[in-house]
């Protein structure tokens, strides 16, 4: 019997869920690989069997919960049970609230929130009866602190984060061996940024500090294979998730004064450019994983490094404090 892990990311075509493909493949794995994009997801499957791992491809729009549900039969069938589930698909659009229109709206909140909810779903329909498996949220700092120029895609990740929470007390209650795990991302180098709708007067960036798709790919995978309830990756996402608890107050004025600026860089966006609100962008190409940042962007986390050595840090430092206690009372 083949016992290599079944893999299911959404968003495979590029970016972090592109990254994440080639994390699994390097662990062999055999993944189902969801986005909208043909072009990119079979340059995705390609290098996943290039890595030693199996893919098949299924170009699909995440909002479609009849499509998720399509594909995962599909993806069982081609390789067996599910063992992993990644939500990663993402929409924003960057714009000021009062120019937002509703469909923009409807159709972020259909794909980055309710996308995610399909897709659990999918997974739990599997999992659930042979109470095993795992689930991943991608998330990102902006589920604690949203910020302007990004009020649809700030207000989806806020319901995952709620929806995430509920899921997981229900399976406590349950006794259910399947794990769901939220990986808070920080800002990372991505293609999104030259694909989502835009208002801004100029090209929209990542919030410094930016991290390579990588970095992101390497906790969803450790998350996967953890116990855990919840991951920040790198340290400005903790900040912003710790900061805004502490002082939500002192976000909003430093954000009003810093956070438009800090989206933007001094080169003029095209108005009329495509987006990929209801398609993707130029499917005849491949993307891949990273966007234009690379010059700007780092492929390590130090922060994400010690997260996952929590539990070895937590018990030194209570074995050195242990010391200090029995030489201060000798």
């Amino acid at each position: 019997m083949d016992q290599r892990e079944v893999v299911v990311i959404t968003g495979a075509s590029a970016g972090v869920g592109r990254a994440t493909a080639q994390a699994f493949g390097r662990r062999k794995a055999r993944i189902g690989l969801i986005a909208r994009g043909r072009q990119g997801l079979e340059a995705a499957k390609r290098e996943v069997e290039s890595l030693g791992g199996e893919a098949i491809v299924l170009p699909l729009d995440v909002s479609d919960p009849e499509a998720i549900e399509r594909a995962a039969s599909q993806v069982e069938e081609a390789f067996g049970p599910i063992d992993i589930w990644i939500n990663n698909a993402m929409l924003s659009v960057f714009s000021p609230v009062m120019e937002m229109q509703p469909d923009e709206y409807r159709r972020v909140t259909e794909v980055t929130y309710l996308g995610y909810v399909w897709g659990t779903l999918a997974a739990l329909r599997r999992m659930k009866p042979r109470d095993r498996g795992a689930i991943v949220q991608v998330g990102s700092a902006l589920a604690y602190r949203g910020i302007p120029l990004q009020s649809a895609y700030c207000a989806a990740k806020h319901a995952v984060q709620g929806f995430h929470d509920s899921l997981r007390s229900e399976l406590i209650h349950d006794k259910s061996k399947v794990r769901v795990v939220m990986v808070q991302m920080p800002a990372l180098n991505t293609p999104q940024f030259r694909w989502v709708k835009s208002r801004l007067p100029r090209k929209a960036q990542p919030v410094p500090p930016i991290f390579q798709p990588e970095v992101a790919a390497e906790a969803i995978v450790w998350a996967a294979h953890s116990n855990r309830r919840e991951i920040n990756v790198g340290w400005p996402t903790s900040k912003a998730v710790i900061g805004n608890n502490f002082a939500p107050g002192y976000g909003d004025h430093y954000l009003a004064k810093h956070g438009f600026d800090a989206q933007m860089i001094d080169e003029p966006e095209d108005p009329d450019r495509p987006n990929n609100q209801w398609g993707p962008v130029d499917d005849a190409q491949d993307h891949g994983a990273h966007g234009v940042f690379d010059e700007r962007s780092t492929n390590r986390s130090v922060e994400l490094e010690l997260n996952k050595q929590r539990g070895w840090i937590a018990a030194g430092v209570a074995l050195l404090t242990l010391g200090l206690i029995s030489r201060t009372w000798r």
